[in-house]
């Protein structure tokens, strides 16, 4: 998963929980964060894979409401906190997006905070694999910062600038932000429904549900 950003994650593994609620920049975009984490774990269903964990938060709520956890993470020192928080309570494992190993069906795949490190190209070849994956009826729950066009992508840049948020200007030109209607089109093309929900003024669920085998 965007293993060019592989060293902030390690840097940032520190700190990550505690700018959550405490880095004024950021504070759009962690707006009810326990409660995206809430939407995140309640649209799930049997065995779920995470992608991009971080610190284990989405875990420990999906481990709450009894589902069994595979979580797959490429930041040694993230998932070191992780493992601190969740100890046996679920699997967590080394791998990204695209890179990863499973030798059961899983029946959903989530994620936090994490899909924006991929290139479009990279998040359409994410979501082919996954469809490989899933059963009918399987899905994909997503929650991360997208835009319903490309000029309001531009303009979050601009507001941010104009409001002296110097780090997030740089986050939102320097990852791989899309649009709602890209990702749209890359379920649908790869035999899932897509359903997008507002969660706060950047981030939004993305969730799609196997409904037949195209793209296989």
């Amino acid at each position: 998963m965007g293993k060019e950003f592989l060293e902030i994650f390690e840097q940032w593994a520190e700190s990550y929980d505690d700018s959550l609620t405490n880095d004024i920049e950021y504070e759009e975009v962690f707006c009810h964060y326990d409660h995206i984490l809430n939407n995140v774990a309640k649209r799930s269903t049997g065995h779920v894979v995470e992608f991009g964990p971080g610190t284990g938060n989405l875990t420990l709520q999906l481990i709450k409401k009894g589902f069994k956890v595979t979580a797959i993470e490429p930041s040694a020192a993230m998932r070191k906190i992780a493992k601190e928080k969740i100890g046996a309570r679920a699997q967590l494992i080394e791998g990204d997006f695209l890179e990863f190993k499973l030798d059961f069906i899983p029946n959903t795949f989530v994620s936090t905070y994490a899909f924006h490190h991929l290139t479009d190209q990279e998040k359409e070849e994410a979501i082919k694999q996954y469809s490989n994956f899933l059963p009918i009826g399987g899905k994909i729950v997503f929650a991360d910062t997208m835009f319903v066009t490309k000029e309001a992508y531009d303009e979050a840049i601009k507001v941010a600038t104009e409001k002296g948020q110097q780090h997030l200007a740089e986050d939102l030109q320097r990852e791989y932000y899309t649009t709602i209607p890209f990702l749209t089109e890359i379920l649908e093309k790869n035999g899932f429904s897509a359903h997008f929900e507002k969660m706060n003024d950047f981030v939004w669920i993305m969730e799609g549900e196997k409904i037949d085998e195209r793209g296989k």
